[in-house]
């Protein structure tokens, strides 16, 4: 069970995560891309709410694909278990992303003490416009 916020969680049935052993590996690599995991994810079969489907298949994102599956590849660690914990991360971030809302910003007056700053520094602009290219006398 993969937990992403209050409102949504994943079942382990619905997150497949699979071994990849040594592809075209060689050389040094081999422990590290032993351990290699793939995660697919797929969202249109998924229990996720259809609000949230939609907005994760709105993502730009190229994890995904346009038949709405999520492919998150993982080999930075040489432990299968880090790899698998680093691709279950990833797609939580993923999810995340596409459901979180944005809080709607208020409009802002500007405090007395800001409006007179701009106001003095206007007329003073305004001044030493007027007497650019006068000469005093």
């Amino acid at each position: 069970m993969l937990t992403i916020s209050n409102t949504v969680t994943l079942a382990d049935w619905e997150i497949e995560i699979s071994q990849i052993r040594a592809q075209g590996a060689g050389g040094q690599n081999v422990n590290k891309v032993a351990s290699a995991v793939h995660l697919r994810f797929d969202v249109l079969k998924s229990t996720l709410p259809p609000f949230y489907k939609e907005r994760l298949m709105a993502l730009s994102d190229q994890r995904i694909s346009k038949d709405g599956v999520i492919i998150i590849k993982a080999q930075r660690h040489r432990t299968l278990e880090a790899n698998k914990e680093e691709a279950l991360a990833r797609l939580k971030a993923l999810i995340q992303e596409a459901v979180k809302q944005h809080k709607a910003r208020r409009p802002t007056q500007p405090s007395k003490g800001a409006k007179r700053r701009r106001v003095d520094k206007k007329t003073r602009k305004g001044r030493t416009k007027a007497l650019r290219g006068k000469v005093e006398v």
